[in-house]
């Protein structure tokens, strides 16, 4: 269980709060980038770093905001014209999103900035519906029409793993953001998907919108926004090598509900968030909508700016939340002490823990999502398939969330693992051949995608009756954390809540 203290006095205890003039960083990341803003303390134990321009204490959330919409100071419940960065959106609501920008704006209309557009097609490509394929034809024609600078397209959908035949392709938008740098320290990125809240991993305001706000920014490159107050989570203590981000992010959602961060801003800081990897942030802030946030942020530091370091030639300006900013609660972890979990159907909160679920009965294994298909993910399932021997009881289906991530599967050699890389290992365990990158399995989709022609045990988001359903409507899936999907792949074959058995889906990984 987590510790709660309301109204904290300072960011941890027995730390000297710095003063609002920073140590500005005294090196650059990189000689093409320059990085505007001090630098993130390494060590957990630090106070937190302010820019020196603002009038009073205020969150990461708050001084992203403020600067965003051009204000000194902002407390949350106040509404704010905020400047945006990014404008991100796919070929599910890009289509819808278009159309209301050329009706309110005009037919003739030009988009705000040609080159904060981002356009990636992801959810239904690799289909032969019609609808579905249209609306990538929509997102080409006007992306050639506006010519935006950032369109993601796929032109062969019989060959994807041709880098002529589909030079631009990538997959799913949250992570291929972050592959192509699209994701900056300080910054306001807004997308027509509800997970958009991933990019927070590096330190910026994101958070998804609907089609009709999307329009709106697309012709003014604003939008009016609500300031949320700040939830603070801090998790500190060694994690276990039984523990996955997935976990950490499961165990708060049980904690705190489905409802428990509406429309409030999720800060993850401490030790243990502070030795993750990017990808392992980035599973973290994703599901924050899965508790109602509004957004998520991981404070910036030298693990963001080297991840960064190639991707983007852009400056960025890092902020961190002072030393006196009110937060409206404090949640305390010692991770140390967690165990690997399960969200049973129907909720992300009905949390039990992974070893209580032995007896449940699993029909399908599906490792993938924006959560659970990026390469360490893939990586940490193939650990466990070599360390077990084992091959799998149930078919296990493989989808990589971008082109980059397909390649690593077969690129890169497993540690210790006598040079295989993670492809080998999937065969030789029995799986899947890994399929075309994309969203898969995650949003249902047409009759002859994901879900639609399977029942699997999952490594998404979301296990709500509408996600990912059977052939007849009705779903039965839980969600695991990677390991604990992969550990039930190769041992475990029952997890049984009804009579067809349970297709479980874990965030980080799909089994």
């Amino acid at each position: 269980m987590a510790s709660l203290v309301t109204a904290p006095n300072s960011f941890l205890s027995g730390k000297k709060i710095e003063s609002k003039d920073a140590i500005f960083i005294s090196r650059l990341v990189s000689a093409s980038r320059k990085i505007l803003a001090v630098t993130a303390p390494t060590q957990s134990r630090r106070a937190p770093s302010t820019t020196g321009s603002v009038k009073h204490a205020m969150t990461m959330t708050e001084k992203i905001l403020a600067r965003a919409s051009e204000r000194t100071s902002l407390e949350p419940g106040e509404n704010v014209w905020v400047n945006v960065d990014v404008l991100m959106t796919h070929d599910v609501c890009g289509p819808g999103t278009i159309g209301i920008f050329k009706k309110e704006f005009g037919q003739n209309a030009k988009v705000w900035d040609r080159e904060k557009v981002v356009i990636i097609p992801d959810h239904y490509i690799f289909t032969s519906d019609e609808r579905a394929n249209r609306n990538v034809d929509i997102l080409r024609d006007f992306c050639m029409e506006q010519n935006i600078k950032y369109f993601y397209d796929i032109k062969d959908l019989g060959n994807f793993k041709a880098r002529l035949a589909n030079p631009d392709y990538k997959g799913v938008c949250h992570i291929a953001l972050a592959q192509e740098g699209h994701c900056r320290p300080g910054e306001v990125l807004l997308g027509t998907d509800s997970h958009t809240c991933n990019a927070g991993a590096f330190g910026e305001f994101a958070t998804g919108i609907g089609n009709t706000d999307a329009g709106f920014v697309m012709g003014t490159g604003k939008l009016l926004l609500k300031v949320p107050p700040t939830l603070r989570f801090i998790m500190d203590g060694e994690m276990p090598n039984y523990l996955l981000a997935k976990d950490l992010i499961l165990q708060i959602i049980g904690e705190i509900s489905v409802s428990g961060a509406t429309y409030k801003s999720m800060e993850f800081v401490g030790s243990t968030i502070e030795s993750l990897t990017m990808e392992e942030r980035m599973t973290l802030c994703n599901m924050v909508v899965e508790a109602g946030g509004k957004n998520g942020v991981i404070p910036a530091d030298e693990t963001t700016f080297k991840y960064l370091q190639g991707k983007t030639s852009m400056d960025f300006e890092p902020v961190y939340s002072d030393g006196h900013a009110r937060f409206i609660q404090d949640y305390k972890f010692d991770v140390s002490k967690l165990e690997p979990l399960v969200a049973k159907p129907h909720s992300p909160d009905n949390r039990a823990l992974a070893r209580e679920c032995k007896d449940v009965k699993i029909d399908r294994v599906y490792i993938g999502s924006c959560t659970g298909g990026k390469t360490e993910d893939f990586l940490a399932a193939a650990k466990v398939f070599h360390a077990s021997g084992k091959r799998v009881k149930v078919p296990t289906f493989l989808v990589p969330a971008t082109q980059k991530v397909w390649m690593d599967v077969y690129a890169l050699p497993l540690p210790g693992c006598g040079g295989k890389t993670c492809s080998q290992i999937f065969e030789d365990a029995g799986c899947d051949v890994p399929a075309s990158p994309g969203c898969g399995a995650c949003l249902g989709g047409p009759h002859d995608t994901y879900a639609r022609m399977n029942e699997p045990l999952a490594s998404l988001r979301l296990n709500h009756k509408q996600k990912l359903p059977w052939e007849d409507g009705t779903q039965r899936r839980a969600d695991l954390s990677c390991i604990s999907v992969h550990s039930c792949s190769i041992g475990i074959d029952r997890l049984r809540y009804g009579p067809k058995g349970v297709s479980v889906v874990a965030r980080k990984f799909v089994l």
